[in-house]
């Protein structure tokens, strides 16, 4: 089993990151870092260079997140899917038998999460694991 952790870098993710440990830690699991890099469009080669940006984005951040891991005595594996990050989160939870999936919000209202599909509201209503959606500070 493991502690799913999408993590981008964002102030929500850098708290999300701190309990993912400490869960991860409580547990005796590792911890799976996953960027979704879905780029937006879909053809050509604007497409190619945003998606190499996006992908290079999260290689650098999930640096970062492997390396708090490490401090911490986590083990840990990385995952960047070109997903959006509801999916790709889901995915990963699957592929490693995620005992739960963590996510930062940004603190939006319900009504503005639920209108524009923000990566926690997508979650808590499309995964069959326990959703843990961390404030930010």
């Amino acid at each position: 089993m493991s502690v799913v952790l999408g993590y981008d870098e964002s102030p929500g993710a850098e708290r999300a990151l701190r309990v993912a440990l400490e869960v991860a830690a409580a547990f005796g699991e590792p911890l799976v870092l996953v960027y979704g890099a879905a780029a937006p469009g879909s053809l050509g080669e604007e497409y190619r260079s945003h998606q190499e940006a996006i992908r290079q984005a999260g290689r650098t951040a999930l640096a970062h997140a492997v390396e708090a891991a490490d401090e911490a005595g986590v083990p840990s594996a990385v995952e960047i899917v070109d997903e959006k990050p509801a999916q790709a989160l889901l995915g990963a939870a699957e592929r490693h038998g995620g005992r739960v999936i963590v996510v930062g919000s940004w603190g939006e209202s319900p009504i503005r999460g639920a209108l524009l599909g923000s990566t926690p509201h997508k979650l808590l209503h499309l995964s069959r694991l326990p959703v843990l959606c961390v404030p930010t500070d």
